[in-house]
């Protein structure tokens, strides 16, 4: 993602045998890609240790691999987008590498075996440092032509009021798109407009409680 990276190492029947979690370098594509090898070369170490098989690897990213260039495309990590990740990445690890968009992997989890499992159609929603979905129906994602089927933050936000409008200056070159006023970036920029200070300082604990609420039901 956009402010971390973790990674899981998984036994074969899904229980987690390890895990870490380090800070995504932001502006650096090849510091991410190292970061990202380290990753995949710790649990190796831990599956060599503990006498598991050889992990297997997938990674959900923020963006979409495009269909017509392989590249890197529509990611709010900036310095990843043109670039042919997944290519890179078996280059620098030296075996296969799955990649897909994160909202779609997560859709999918819950839809499989996950707090959504039986139902038909499912939306999972991303709110971290951008705005993410993936819909998948039938245990199926649904990508669309241009592998951003089920993506929503860059619509315009609903209901704006005229205090809102034109809305804070979106990555994309847009103004006042959804992931500008719901990502979490946003919020806190809509706390230091509305408070004038920033999230997280001494006695935003009742503020930021209620103001979960709030963000919930509006949701």
């Amino acid at each position: 993602g956009g402010t971390k990276i973790e990674g899981v190492l998984l036994g074969g029947s899904g229980e987690v045998l390890d895990r870490h979690r380090v800070p995504t370098p932001k502006g650096d594509y090849d510091a991410t890609l190292e970061a990202l090898a380290a990753l995949t070369d710790r649990f190796d170490r831990f599956a060599a240790e503990s006498g598991a098989d050889v992990p297997t690897i997938g990674i959900g990213t923020p963006g979409a691999v495009s269909p017509a260039t392989g590249r890197m495309k529509n990611c709010n990590s900036t310095w990843l987008n043109d670039r042919p990740l997944r290519e890179d990445l078996v280059a620098r690890i030296g075996r296969e590498v799955r990649l897909a968009n994160d909202a779609n992997c997560f859709a999918l989890s819950e839809a499989v075996d996950g707090a959504a499992a039986g139902a038909d159609v499912v939306f999972g929603v991303i709110l971290g440092t951008g705005v993410g979905g993936g819909v998948v129906v039938r245990e199926r994602p649904i990508l669309g032509a241009n592998a951003i089927g089920g993506e929503w933050g860059h619509n315009p936000l609903p209901s704006v009021t005229a205090d809102e409008l034109p809305g804070p200056p979106c990555y994309c070159g847009r103004s006042g798109c959804i992931e500008t006023f719901l990502s979490g970036p946003g919020l806190a920029h809509d706390h230091e407009r509305v408070h004038g200070r920033r999230a997280g300082r001494p006695g935003d604990d009742a503020f930021v409680s209620e103001g979960a609420r709030l963000t919930s039901e509006e949701i």
